[in-house]
Parts: structure tokens; C-alpha cells; sequence
């Protein structure tokens, strides 16, 4: 009787050997697959892992009257009014630059970034107020280079209160052309963000290259309106 018992042990004991043997080679067999994943998925251009951004303004930094720093006023004569209209406000963490009645541009200029690398433009804005008659109601400008009397080259990228999204207007001697990225004033209040390739329009509209390095950015809002512009970043192309 003894024996027998002694028997059943041994096979109980050898069987669970074998069981517990089979289980970590499933599981030695699991995480290496998991460990491969994972060491693939952070590799560069892999799966989830994040593409690159070159980051243009934050609108962290600030002067003591909230006018944002390494910004510069377009017309020196009114820089008052702009310093007023222009200010770096936060909301729930999130820094942004409010405009309110500016009716003139900001420009940020030697800005490290090479827009053939990075040729895609991201920016969000939301508009606050638009007084009924008001066009374009703000714009972004991407300088990419400057002419032989180094005036930088832009494209203009606008909200619109009317024209449709896509509307290309041509730019003369002494104006740059538009591209209407937003249209309408009924969702105030709203966040909006445009992802525009400023390097493919550069040749498409100006037919030729743009420079190595950036000229700058340039923001405008429009008399009587109130907008509010977030980061913008540079990322490559897809």
C-alpha cells in the first residue's frame, strides 16, 4: 500500500516537473516576443513611435507686459497699439497668444529651421470675436526666403470670414499670395489646427526653392477681432 502510494507521488511529482517545464518555456518564448515589439516600436519610423518635431513658438516666454519675447512689431511707428493687442496668456496649462484688435503684423524672425526637412507647418487658433465686414480676419505668413532686396518671400495662410477653404489668391509686386486654410465665424470659441506643407506651396506658387534656413513667421489679426493663436512646430513629411 505503501508503495503504491509512493508510485502515484513520483508520477504526480514528475508530471508537474514537465507542466512547470512546458510553462516557462511559453513564458521565456512570450517575453522575448514582447521584448522585440517594444524594441521595435521605438525604433525611428517604426509602427507608433513619434516622428521628430522642430518646435517654432511655444509663446512661453513673455515680456513684463506679456507682449511674447524674440517677437518684433512689422510697422515701428505703432508699436504701442501692439504691445497692447498682443499678449501671452495660459489656460489650463496651455500657453497661447492672444491678439485682440491688433489691425498689425508680429514677426519672429532667424528661426533654426530648414523647411525642406521640415516641411510641414502646424498651428492651432481660435477665434473669439469677427466683426461682421472683416476680411481676412487673421493669417499666418511662412517666410522662406527674401528677394534680391532681401524683403522676405511668404505665403500667406488666412482665415477667412468668406471665401471658401483652398482659395488661392495670387500675390503681386508687393503683396504675397493667400491661402485660405480656415473659413467662417460661426464656431467662436472653437480650437482649430492647420497642418499646411509651406515647402510644397513655396514651389508650387513661387517656382523655385526656398532658402536653406527660414526667413521667419509672422502673425496678424485683423482691426476688431480677437483670436488666439497656439504653438506652432514644424514636422517632416510623411
Amino acid at each position: 500500500m505503501r508503495r503504491r502510494r509512493s508510485c502515484r507521488r513520483s508520477r504526480h511529482k514528475k508530471r508537474n516537473e514537465r507542466v512547470w517545464k512546458d510553462m516557462k518555456r511559453v513564458l521565456c518564448g512570450a517575453a522575448i516576443v514582447f521584448g522585440s515589439l517594444v524594441a521595435a516600436l521605438a525604433w525611428p519610423g517604426f509602427g507608433c513611435a513619434e516622428s521628430p518635431v522642430l518646435i517654432l513658438e511655444e509663446f512661453k516666454a513673455k515680456e513684463a507686459d506679456g507682449f511674447p519675447s524674440a517677437w518684433e512689431h512689422e510697422n515701428q511707428r505703432s508699436q504701442s497699439k501692439g504691445r497692447d493687442a498682443y499678449k501671452v496668456q495660459s489656460e489650463n496649462g496651455v500657453n497661447f497668444l492672444s491678439a485682440k484688435d491688433a489691425g498689425q503684423r508680429i514677426k519672429k524672425k532667424k528661426i533654426e529651421w530648414d523647411p525642406k526637412a521640415y516641411p510641414v507647418l502646424t498651428w492651432r487658433w481660435r477665434l473669439v470675436k469677427a466683426p461682421t465686414g472683416t476680411e481676412p480676419l487673421a493669417a499666418i505668413y511662412a517666410s522662406l526666403d527674401t528677394d534680391l532686396l532681401f524683403i522676405p518671400v511668404f505665403t500667406k495662410y488666412v482665415w477667412s470670414a468668406t471665401k471658401p477653404e483652398g482659395t488661392l489668391t495670387e500675390g503681386g509686386m508687393f503683396s504675397g499670395s493667400e491661402i485660405v486654410v480656415q473659413s467662417g465665424t460661426n464656431a467662436l470659441g472653437q480650437w482649430f489646427e492647420e497642418r499646411v506643407n509651406v515647402y510644397e506651396d513655396f514651389k508650387r506658387i513661387h517656382r523655385h526653392e526656398p532658402a536653406a534656413k527660414a526667413w521667419g513667421i509672422s502673425i496678424i489679426a485683423s482691426s476688431g477681432v480677437e483670436i488666439d493663436f497656439g504653438p506652432m512646430t514644424a514636422l517632416p513629411a510623411k
